[in-house]
């Protein structure tokens, strides 16, 4: 029984998916990477854009609706999100946590595990160094994995970012 368990889970390793979330209410940057056999690659990446002429209420269900579908178009193994940081605009600060928590319950009834790393983490684990800046991790991206799409936004960038980092933390977390 322990050798079963020990091979279930080293293929786990060998083959993770992880839909990872720049989470926002006005763009939300969403993306679905897969570490197989020790490759990276991008399954799919987006950004959910809502108007601020629209309720918020609204706006939230229009991120959770998607990111559900994706969820079950995917079948993510974990979900990693960017950790809350708290900047001067408190009123965006909050509708930022409330739009968090929406995509904490989705993976909680999805029973995903949920994985938060700060800005600098993912900046560190991409870039090399936790002072990078978008052009710098971008960049990088690029260089890591094949990136074939057009990409608009930060939000969708920061996504991938934040998939890439817990695809190389966990694995680093598991081995020890």
């Amino acid at each position: 029984m322990r050798a079963y368990l020990l091979a279930l889970r080293s293929r786990e390793l060998e083959s993770m998916k992880v839909l990872a979330i720049d989470p926002g209410y006005g763009r939300c940057g969403i993306a679905v990477v897969e570490k197989e056999n020790g490759k990276e690659s991008l399954l799919y990446s987006a950004c959910i854009e809502t108007s601020a002429k629209t309720d918020f209420s609204l706006r939230l269900e229009t991120i959770v609706s998607e990111c559900e579908q994706i969820i079950k178009m995917h079948a993510p193994n974990s979900m990693a999100l960017e950790r809350l940081y708290l900047t001067s605009n408190h009123k965006t600060a909050m509708k930022v946590a409330e739009v968090r928590g929406a995509l904490i319950a989705i993976a909680a009834k999805s029973n995903l595990r949920v994985f938060e790393y700060t800005p600098s983490q993912v900046k560190s684990a991409t870039a090399g160094w936790g002072g990078a800046d978008k052009i710098q991790v971008a960049k990088m991206l690029h260089s890591l994995m094949k990136i074939e799409k057009t990409i608009k936004y930060d939000d969708e960038y920061d996504a991938i970012a934040i998939g890439v980092t817990h695809l190389a933390c966990f694995r680093d977390s598991e081995s020890t």
